[in-house]
């Protein structure tokens, strides 16, 4: 019997056997911690201390009432050194809350743990994930306590746990799932309890055997009412409507959430936050990144505080053995070029990736030759070559009319093209131009 999938898609080379088996390292490094007021879709926070406080780790540094927003935490204790802008992993400028750390780690936490989750209320749980700073562990960095809140008329039907992984290089989900897969499926009890009639499904590729065995052993030994459902490797399985389809069969309108659909997603990472915020009062303030590539010395899954710098990973990781080319924030599909290796880490970062000039060969431009390769590679069934070229011809509201927005930005056309269009490129510009112009006339 085959395994599911999704329509079209691609098959890059995985390139994950430099961190595969490299178990995660804790790493607690000293001096400044920078945190970026925005780490999540939606509302950016305001800080909540001023210059010359006394933090600890877990206390509040930032936070908004805007329902879509998820508040910040300080991952160190120590004092505030500066509210100031600096630039952040995307290359943006943001307000950001600069700690100087005191190497004692002083716990300040107001969560209160809760232990059996299953004497709480489903509200409450959803409080504490919104205390906690609960977003999406996945790179979306949706506030996880507003999946869990659907308007009353979206029945639940699925919880889907992302265990696929599927970008090239990354190995920060796979090892969790391997050597801390309690918490996993602990936090996909607390969903299941907040959705009592959802059932639950576990969906990991099927090029990591040893993190299915490990999460299948669990979920028998807990007796938990889910199952897992191996996937056959193809990219990029792991993005939100591959994994309902290929679970559900179902296919999600254009603009509409998950819910419409009865399914919630939710990444592995983000389910154990969810555990131990509920039953160990125990926020977010660390993340766990892959740093790997052909140019770092030692790659490694390294576990860090959130406000680390990526120069002190990367140092962590044995620096360079040469001169990267590109270093990227996330995996090679779908990772952004880092300006700075000077900022720091966020709740979405799930990799750092530095390659030399072999591995991440720059090529010409050429002239679309429409053969129709990005057309039947798009997972999203769009037509890639138009969209690219109503883009680069300012044509906004014809990209807008040809589905461009629905595009979900994988890299698929633009690793499949044989001109080297930077097809995804327009893409983003493209949707870029469609918000820019929805704003002006509104």
């Amino acid at each position: 019997m085959s395994l599911p999938t999704f329509k079209r898609g691609i098959h890059p080379k995985e390139n994950k056997s430099l961190t595969s088996e490299s178990a995660i390292e804790d790493f607690k490094p000293s001096g400044e911690f920078v945190y970026p007021m925005s780490q999540h879709i939606g509302a950016p926070c305001s800080p909540v201390v001023k210059k010359g406080d006394r933090v600890l780790v877990g206390q509040k540094i930032g936070d908004t009432e805007a329902f879509v927003s998820a508040p910040i935490l300080s991952s160190v204790s120590g004092t505030v050194k500066d509210i100031t802008t600096r630039m952040t992993i995307s290359g943006g400028i943001e307000q950001c809350v600069i700690v100087e750390s005191d190497g004692e780690f002083e716990n300040g936490t107001t969560l209160v743990p809760r232990g059996d989750f299953k004497s709480l209320p489903p509200a409450d749980c959803v409080k504490i994930v919104r205390e906690a700073g609960i977003v999406g562990a996945g790179g979306a960095t949706f506030p996880t306590h507003v999946k869990l809140s659907p308007p009353p008329d979206k029945k639940i039907r699925w919880i889907i746990v992302n265990g696929v992984e599927c970008e090239p290089f990354l190995n920060c989900d796979n090892r969790l799932m391997r050597e801390e897969p309690e918490p996993i499926i602990g936090g996909l009890e607390i969903c299941m309890h907040v959705f009592p009639e959802a059932e639950g499904v576990i969906a990991v590729e099927d090029n990591k055997p040893e993190a299915i065995a490990r999460i299948g052993r669990e979920v028998s030994e807990r007796g938990c009412k889910a199952r897992v459902m191996p996937h056959r490797v193809k990219y990029p399985q792991g993005a939100e409507k591959m994994l309902i389809y290929t679970v559900t069969k179902q296919e999600i309108p254009p603009g509409a959430l998950p819910a419409e659909v009865g399914c919630l997603v939710m990444n592995v990472r983000t389910l154990y936050h969810i555990w131990h915020a509920v039953t160990d009062g125990i926020p977010v303030t660390e993340r766990i990144v892959s740093v790997t590539g052909d140019v770092i010395a030692n790659p490694k899954n390294i576990r860090a505080p959130l406000g680390t710098s990526v120069r002190a990973m990367i140092d962590a990781a044995g620096g360079f053995t040469g001169d990267p080319v590109k270093i990227l924030a996330g995996g090679p599909m779908m990772g952004i070029s880092m300006r700075s290796i000077d900022v720091p880490i966020v709740k979405g970062t799930s990799g750092i990736l530095a390659l030399s000039a072999n591995a991440a060969r720059s090529f010409t431009e050429t002239n679309c030759i429409r053969c129709g390769r990005c057309v039947s590679s798009c997972p999203m069934g769009l037509q890639p070559s138009l969209l690219d070229r109503v883009v680069r011809l300012r044509e906004y509201a014809e990209f807008e009319a040809a589905g461009g927005m629905n595009c979900i930005e994988c890299g698929c056309c633009s690793y499949i093209c044989p001109a080297r269009r930077y097809i995804t490129q327009s893409c983003r510009d493209g949707k870029a131009g469609v918000m820019a112009a929805r704003k002006k006339s509104a």
